[in-house]
C-alpha cells in the first residue's frame, strides 16, 4: 500500500512532465548500432533443482543474504516503453521456458499498442506500473526516477555478483542521477568496441554484375545503376527504416570522417562546441548524394514509411541488392540461411565503410557504440520484491543468464552443455557449428529478452570459440563482426545522456527543432534537384535558430564537456 500510495502521489507531476517527453526512437535509435555488453561474474548464487550447469559464487556476501531465484514463484511485469516493442510470450520459446521450469520466474509483457506515450501515462495514471521497464536513456526514465517512482540499486549492485563485476566504474558514474544513486540498469554495456552497423551486399547479384569495387560513394552509384539495369526487380539501395535514420545515417558517415554523433541531436561537435547539423558540409553532401538515390530510384521509395516486415520479406526474397542501417545483422542473418540454403552462391555478405573519395576508410563509422550500450531496464517502486528482480536481471547479466537466453537451455542436445573450470566459458557442443538455423532462431527471440545484455561476455566467448572452427562452419554474423564491424564502430561515450530536459527552455526549444528536423529530413530525401536539398537545409537551419536552437546547442556542450570530465577519472 506504500507503494501504491506513493505512485499516487506523484502520477500527476509525471504526467504533466511526461507531457513534453518526445516518444522514445526505434530499436538502436540513430546511434547507428549501438549495442554491447559484459559478464564474467559466477552466473547465480543458487542451482537450478535440476540443472548442474551454475558456476559457483564467488560473491562475499554470505549466500544466505541473497534472494535465491527458484527458491519460489516470481510472476513479474514488464514493459517495454517502444511503439515497435512487443515482449515475445514467455515461456513459448525454449530459452523462457527453461528460466520458468528451473528457476520459477514467470514474467508478463505489457504492450504499448504502438502508443508508447500514452500507454506509459495511463500505466502512471492508473497505479499500474509495471515491475520493470525497459527503455532508452531518456526524460522518460528521468521523469519516474525525480518522481520517486524508481527503485534506487546502488544496494543491490554491491551485494550481487555480475553487475558489480561486469560493470566498468566509468559505466556507474555515467549511470548515477543527480542524487548520487544508480536507477537504471544498462543493455550491451561495454569497455570495448562492438556493433552491427554497415553495408551489406547481395551476393548473387554481386557476382553476377562481375563484383566490382565497391568502396567509394562514386562506387556506389554506379553499382546501384548497375543494379537497377540488369535486375529491373530489385532494390538497388535499401535503408530499413529511414525515418528513423537508417541507412541515410550511414551514407552520412561516408562524406565525414571521425563522425560520432550523426544525426540524433540534429547537431555536430565542432571543435568544443555543438553546431548545427545543417551547416555541416558532410551533412549537406550526404543529404544531397541521398535525394539522388532517391530521384534515381536507386533507394527504395518507400523508405520513410515502410515497417521492419517489409524489410525483411526484401531480404528473405534476395530482392535487396544493397541495405545499410544501424543493424542489417538482425535481419540479414536469417535471410543470409534461407537465401544460402536454396543456393550456396546466394546469401550476402558485408563490406567495408563506403567514403566520399579521398575520405580515410578507418576514420570512417557506419555506427557508434558506447559505455552504456543501447538502453536500460529500471525496478519501479510497484514492484512487491525489488530485491527480487534485482537478482533476476543480475543473473541475466551474468554468465549463466546470458549462455540461457542467447544460446538456449543447457543440454548435451542443445548448443552448450555445462561451463569449463572457470566457470564462466560454456562448453559449446557439435550443434553450435551444424545448426545455423537453430541458434539463428534462439537469437532472432533473444533479440527481444535480453534486457540486460552483456557484451564483453557474449563477445568474448562467441569470437574465442568461432576462431576454432573453419570459416565456413563459423556463425555468419559472428564471422562479419569480427571482421567488418566490430572494427568499424566509433566510440561515442562522451556523446550519452545529452538530451535536455523536457520542461526546461532548451527542452521545450528541443522538441520544436525536432519537428523542425522530421520534416526537413524527409523533404529533403525526396527533394526534386541538388539545389532543393541545400534550400531546404537552409530553410530548416534557420527556423531552429529562430525557435531557440542555440539553447540545445548550448546545453549539449555543456553535458558532453562534464562527460569528458567524467570520462578523464574527474
Amino acid at each position: 500500500m506504500k507503494n501504491k500510495r506513493k505512485i499516487a502521489l506523484n502520477a500527476a507531476t509525471v504526467l504533466l512532465s511526461l507531457s513534453f517527453v518526445v516518444g522514445c526512437s526505434s530499436n538502436g535509435g540513430n546511434n547507428g548500432g549501438e549495442t554491447g555488453g559484459n559478464g564474467n561474474a559466477p552466473a547465480n548464487t543458487e542451482k537450478p533443482a535440476n540443472e548442474s550447469t551454475t558456476p559457483a559464487n564467488d560473491a562475499k556476501e554470505p549466500e544466505s543474504n541473497l534472494f535465491k531465484l527458484g527458491s519460489e514463484p516470481l510472476d513479474l511485469t514488464f514493459y517495454g516503453n517502444y511503439g515497435w516493442y512487443t515482449m515475445p510470450q514467455w515461456g513459448a520459446d525454449a530459452s523462457t521456458k527453461w528460466i520458468q521450469d528451473n528457476l520459477k520466474v514467470n514474467i508478463t509483457g505489457i504492450s504499448s499498442g504502438g502508443n508508447n506515450a500514452q500507454k506509459l501515462q495511463t500505466m502512471i495514471a492508473g497505479n499500474q506500473l509495471p515491475d520493470i521497464i525497459w527503455g532508452e536513456r531518456d526524460d522518460n526514465m528521468n521523469r519516474l526516477r525525480e518522481s520517486g517512482l524508481l527503485v534506487p540499486l546502488d544496494e543491490y549492485i554491491d551485494k550481487y555478483p555480475n553487475f558489480k563485476k561486469w560493470m566498468d566504474p566509468k559505466v556507474r558514474k555515467l549511470l548515477t542521477a543527480p542524487d548520487g544513486k544508480i536507477y537504471t540498469l544498462p543493455n550491451y554495456y561495454t569497455n570495448q568496441p562492438n556493433g552491427n552497423a554497415g553495408y551489406i551486399v547481395n551476393k548473387k547479384m554481386y557476382k553476377a554484375l562481375g563484383s566490382p569495387e565497391l568502396k567509394t560513394t562514386d562506387d556506389l552509384y554506379n553499382y546501384l545503376k548497375a543494379v537497377k539495369a540488369k535486375f529491373p526487380d530489385a532494390i538497388p539501395f535499401e535503408t530499413g527504416l529511414a525515418k528513423d535514420g537508417h541507412g541515410i545515417d550511414q551514407l552520412f558517415s561516408a562524406f565525414k570522417e571521425n563522425n560520432l554523433s550523426f544525426t540524433r541531436y540534429f547537431a555536430v561537435p565542432n571543435n568544443d562546441k555543438f553546431e548545427s547539423i545543417y551547416l555541416d558540409p558532410g551533412f549537406r553532401e550526404s543529404s544531397v548524394y541521398s535525394a539522388k538515390l532517391m530521384r534515381e530510384k536507386l533507394m527504395t521509395q518507400d523508405a520513410m514509411t515502410q515497417t521492419e516486415d517489409q524489410v525483411k520479406e526484401k531480404l528473405l526474397s534476395g530482392r535487396a541488392a544493397v541495405y545499410a542501417s544501424s543493424d542489417p545483422m538482425k535481419l540479414a542473418a536469417e535471410a543470409d540461411i534461407a537465401l544460402s540454403a536454396k543456393d550456396p552462391e546466394d546469401g550476402y555478405f558485408f563490406i567495408d565503410p563506403i567514403v566520399k573519395p579521398g575520405n580515410d576508410v578507418t576514420k570512417t563509422y557506419p555506427g557508434t557504440y558506447n559505455m552504456l550500450g543501447w538502453n536500460v531496464a529500471a525496478i519501479t517502486t510497484s514492484a512487491k520484491n525489488p530485491e527480487a528482480v534485482f537478482a533476476l536481471l543480475d543473473w541475466m547479466t551474468g554468465p549463466e543468464g546470458t549462455a540461457v537466453l542467447f544460446w538456449g537451455p543447457p543440454g548435451a542436445d542443445g548448443f552448450w552443455d555445462g561451463f569449463q573450470e572457470d566457470g564462466l566459458t560454456p562448453k559449446f557442443t557439435d550443434r553450435y557449428a551444424n545448426d545455423p538455423a537453430g541458434l539463428t532462431e534462439i537469437q532472432a527471440v533473444s533479440a527481444n529478452t535480453i534486457w540486460v545484455g552483456n557484451t564483453v561476455y557474449m563477445d568474448g566467448v562467441k569470437s574465442k570459440y568461432e576462431a576454432t572452427l573453419p570459416e565456413e562452419k563459423r556463425n555468419w554474423s559472428t564471422n562479419w563482426q569480427y571482421k567488418v564491424t566490430w572494427k568499424s564502430q566509433g566510440d561515442s561515450t562522451e556523446f550519452v545522456n545529452l538530451f535536455p530536459i523536457p520542461d526546461t527552455e532548451e527542452g521545450i526549444a528541443f522538441q520544436r527543432v525536432k519537428d523542425i528536423w522530421l520534416k526537413a529530413r524527409a523533404e529533403a530525401l525526396f527533394a526534386k534537384t541538388d539545389d532543393d536539398v541545400l534550400k531546404i537545409l537552409d530553410k530548416a537551419h534557420k527556423d531552429s535558430m529562430d525557435v531557440g536552437f542555440q539553447t540545445v546547442l548550448d546545453s549539449y556542450t555543456k553535458k558532453w564537456q562534464q562527460n569528458k570530465t567524467i570520462m578523464n577519472g574527474n
